[in-house]
């Protein structure tokens, strides 16, 4: 299986479509569920990312949901529960391809999060890929070589405060992408759940324009597809479009529908 998903010389095809000029799809993970990961997988998404944050997902269970995605387009991702460097060593050892960090409010923040990713002399990443070389199926020494090519570094700007700095931020060479995330800038704002609140709005923009105008991909949240079409004609190059709860959930209610009980 050496190289088995090596293509033009890359392993993380959602660097091949920004290069491209494509925007990236993806899906939220909550559920550490082996079989609900295999079936999203091959759903057609671009990538996935598994939520240690919000979710009640442990490494173990991070683990097999990334081997689900092997033999799939499906580029893994992780988010981790804060912008603590050590937090991204075990994802990134099990064979994710980026770790995205919450809460990324300050330049210092954004150089964190590049460091935690990257080994020496680029980052502050410590040695022991020993479930990532396979699971790219390449050797440990392969691995090692290329990985500061492949692994993202992903910050989210969902705080006010990271609107205001936000120029600040995406200056930090070798972050690779900015998620806005408005559900908790809603809640920094005062605002809880009301992400259309003309304030948040306005704030997302304030965070859009120094993304757009920077080498990272802007990334965001999308719910239906006219909302993603709109985001995609603005710029952004990755949008989370559900998550695994709220397909679901949407899937048995379309279900539901229209039976005479």
């Amino acid at each position: 299986m050496k190289n088995a998903l090596r293509r033009g010389g890359e392993w993380n095809r959602l660097k091949s479509l920004w290069r491209e000029g494509h925007t990236a799809l993806g899906a939220l993970a909550t559920i550490p569920s082996v079989q609900t990961m295999q079936i999203m997988a091959r759903a057609g998404l671009d990538f996935i990312l598994i939520d240690m944050e919000h979710g009640p997902i442990d490494a173990n269970a991070a683990h097999a949901m990334i081997v689900a995605t092997q033999g799939t387009p499906v580029i893994p991702l992780v988010r981790v529960g804060a912008v603590e460097p050590h937090l991204a060593k075990v994802p990134l050892d099990l064979g994710a391809l980026g770790v995205c960090f919450p809460m990324t409010n300050t330049r210092a923040d954004a150089e964190a999060v590049t460091k935690a990713v990257h080994y020496p002399p680029l980052g502050e990443r410590f040695w022991g890929p020993f479930y990532a070389a396979p699971r790219w199926g390449v050797s440990i020494s392969e691995y090692t070589q290329h990985a500061d090519d492949e692994v993202l570094a992903i910050g989210m700007v969902e705080h006010i405060d990271a609107v205001a700095a936000a120029s600040e931020i995406v200056s930090v060479p070798g972050l690779d992408l900015a998620f806005i995330g408005p559900g908790d800038l809603a809640t920094s704002m005062g605002h809880k759940a009301q992400i259309d609140h003309p304030d948040v709005t306005a704030a997302i923009k304030r965070a859009e324009d120094p993304i757009l105008n920077s080498p990272v991909i802007l990334g965001g949240v999308a719910t239906t597809p006219d909302q993603a079409n709109q985001m995609i004609a603005c710029g952004y190059q990755a949008l989370i479009v559900g998550f695994d709860w709220l397909l679901l959930q949407r899937g048995i209610a379309s279900t539901l529908e229209g039976i005479n009980r």
